[in-house]
């Protein structure tokens, strides 16, 4: 069939589908895009024409539809993907830092940027990087370092084995990220004589990748000498549909579990072997467990500073790694047994490998009072009553409990993903969306987007600070283009509450966090410190004229109330609430490595080093 690269390309992606377990997915849903010069007459012309093939959906700013299409991805559990289109140029770059989130967070998307002149017919044209020593260079060159798979299609023909690489890419869990096709705009106008065998439907068949049989035995026998067994949950674990394996796991032997930012909701919050979060952002359950565990069972995780604690969660010095994942590279961290395949079909070959095991009842009891305990302190936490202004913690409580079961809450940047990951109480796998590979501020609401039109049956909370409002609030003009309810709670403390509070514990007093007026040469100190008037900024007026229903409350009261109206309303609201940025909750003895001047004239600072160095000790290398 003669075709435009476009046209033939959009035909091929509406044909593509994806299948686990006998369950067949259609894999591209529709097209985010902006249409500047460098796609217009190419992708934009290829929408235009076949609006039945992918639905074209019109973002606001490129970076942002990027994350719309990662949370999309990560709601449908990476068995479906938007496609993102731009023109060359600033639209290209805008998505580098989309392509990022997504290919750490391990999570489909497919960048279509367009690209310069691939015939070279006039150089420079406009928005075209120049490289003396180098004539085919553009600015698409930039996703490279980010995208699991790139490349330059410079002729009509070359896109049927990069769109076949595309697809083989996207849809293996071990290798999945951002893929970023690069479209010279002159080459997407060209046509070609495309086979049928290209456009036909393909499905992708995602196969559930067996551990090596003498690594499980090792991996069993391991578990079996253990005192102090551990399981850490990870974001692999609800991808692969994992979570009835592991609490079949974990009723069977009573090993407990600490979840990561990814992987929290693995299993209930109030199963008496959840002890929740574990790391830098943990529980004081968790912790605890953690720092005597003999033998740790990590299932889906990549292990990052924040889950080990900058590696000195895991105290004890006898203490082994197996790490069960579907990426080898992430499997042999922490020196540990790696079991390199898919979550749940390692899971259930080591249940069976574990038959009549279990650990010592007096273990499994001591999991069980630390998850009551926990559970009374995110009580406390949650009905705090703090006055003059309510505690972030007391937002949090009321949010979760105007979440049904199957709701969803987004966040990814600030203090919030930390206060989450302590306190939330998850019922259910897709009930906790926080985007902590990256934690990009303006995530929130566009990745809020991408859920709900993932899961139009669930309630979407976007949870945001003020700070990653103001950096990235337009897709509530799509929500409301697309007639997608959300449910927007803004969290307003005056400026970068997580890096003030960050920045007073290294002896910098919250330097340039807040949104003040600069005085006496200050811009935005702490209230101890010279400080103008906080900037005079109507979030609530700024969201109302995007298209939201919108409204400020200053009470819990007043929130829970502002909650139910928001839930019986079919149009996006958006709920501000100021908080005391200084009431925080508690670290419950865990530690993140964030180096402090070595030399200073200031003796907060001179103090800040000191405690680091102390702390710097108990940090370990797992060799």
């Amino acid at each position: 069939m003669r075709l435009t690269m476009a046209q033939a390309l959009v035909r091929f992606l509406s044909a593509q589908y994806v299948e686990r377990d006998g369950s067949e997915h259609r894999f591209v849903n529709g097209c985010f895009g902006i249409f500047g010069h460098g796609n217009v007459a190419g992708i934009g012309e290829a929408l235009y024409e076949r609006p039945d093939l992918l639905t074209y959906y019109q973002a606001r700013n490129e970076q942002a539809m990027v994350h719309a299409a990662v949370g999309y991805a990560r709601m449908k559990n990476r068995f479906g993907i938007m496609a993102c289109t731009s023109s060359i140029g600033p639209g290209a770059t805008n998505m580098v830092t989309g392509a990022a989130l997504a290919t750490i967070n391990r999570l489909p998307v497919l960048l279509l940027p367009g690209d310069v002149f691939a015939s070279r017919p006039v150089d420079p044209v406009l928005q075209q990087l120049e490289v003396p020593w180098r004539g085919d260079a553009s600015v698409n060159d930039c996703f490279q370092p980010v995208s699991r798979y790139w490349d330059r299609i410079t002729r009509p023909e070359q896109v049927m084995p990069s769109a076949l690489e595309a697809m083989r890419v996207l849809t293996n869990p071990a290798e999945t990220g951002a893929v970023t096709l690069a479209l010279p705009q002159d080459v997407q106008a060209e046509a070609h004589d495309y086979p049928d065998a290209f456009l036909e439907k393909r499905a992708w068949h995602v196969p559930r990748a067996q551990p090596d049989s003498r690594a499980l035995d090792r991996a069993a026998a391991m578990i079996r000498g253990a005192d102090r067994p551990m399981i850490v949950a990870g974001g692999g674990v609800i991808y692969s549909e994992a979570t009835d394996a592991l609490r079949q796991l974990v009723d069977l032997t009573g090993i407990p579990v600490g979840e990561t930012q990814a992987g929290k909701g693995s299993l209930p919050y109030d199963h008496p072997s959840n002890l929740g979060a574990v790391g830098a952002t943990g529980t004081l359950a968790a912790n605890r467990l953690a720092r005597g565990a003999d033998v740790v069972i990590g299932i889906g995780t990549r292990w990052t500073d924040f889950t080990t604690a900058s590696h000195t969660a895991f105290g004890n010095p006898h203490v082994h790694f197996i790490n069960l994942n579907v990426l080898d590279f992430d499997a042999q961290k922490t020196s540990g047994l790696a079991l390199v395949g898919d979550a749940r079909a390692g899971i259930e070959a080591l249940s069976a490998r574990l038959g009549g095991y279990a650990v010592d009842a007096s273990y499994r009891d001591l999991a069980a009072r630390l998850n009551t305990d926990w559970d009374k302190e995110v009580d406390r936490l949650y009905s705090l009553a703090h006055q003059p202004l309510p505690a972030q913690s007391e937002v949090i409580g009321a949010v979760n409990d105007a979440a049904g079961p199957h709701d969803v809450v987004v966040c990814a940047a600030g203090s919030m993903p930390g206060d989450l990951h302590k306190l939330w109480r998850s019922r259910d796998p897709k009930q906790y969306h926080v985007e902590y590979g990256y934690s990009c501020m303006g995530y929130e609401i566009a990745g809020a987007l991408g859920a709900k039109m993932a899961a139009p049956d669930r309630e979407v909370f976007s949870l945001v600070g003020d700070g990653s409002y103001l950096m990235l609030n337009s897709e509530i003009v799509t929500a409301l283009q697309e007639g997608i309810k959300l449910v927007i709670v803004l969290v307003d403390n005056h400026g970068f509450n997580s890096i003030g509070s960050l920045s007073r514990s290294l002896g910098t007093d919250g330097f340039g966090t807040q949104y003040r007026f600069r005085k006496n040469g200050s811009l935005g100190l702490d209230s101890d410190k010279p400080a103008g008037a906080v900037l005079p900024i109507d979030l609530t007026a700024n969201a109302a004229s995007l298209g939201a229903v919108a409204v400020r409350v200053n009470t819990i009261a007043e929130l829970r109330s502002a909650l139910n109206d928001a839930k019986r309303t079919n149009r996006t609201s958006v709920i501000c609430i100021e908080v005391d940025r200084y009431e925080g909750v508690p670290s419950y003895e865990s530690w993140w490595d964030v180096p402090v001047s070595e030399v200073a004239s200031v003796d907060a600072v001179k103090a800040a080093r000191e405690s680091y160095e102390a702390s710097k000790k108990k940090e370990r290398r797992y060799l």
